[in-house]
């Protein structure tokens, strides 16, 4: 899979963050994948998932399934 393409991806946090900060991922979906980065250092690393992949996942966290 190729490098996730930070440039012009609109990163969202969950609805359940609460706004203290501290422990805050955020998400970024690019229809064909999913980068996921800590909030509080957007410019470091950035995971990327296949959207796929990511679709069990949320869908298997939701779920209690993991």
């Amino acid at each position: 899979m190729p490098a996730f393409e930070t440039e012009g991806a609109q990163w969202r946090t969950s609805t359940y963050s609460g706004t203290g900060g501290g422990q805050c991922v955020e998400v970024a979906d690019t229809g064909d994948a999913m980068g996921v980065r800590d909030s509080k250092i957007p410019e470091g690393v950035t995971l990327s998932f296949p959207a796929g992949a990511w679709a069990v996942f949320t869908e298997a966290a939701a779920h209690g399934a993991l």
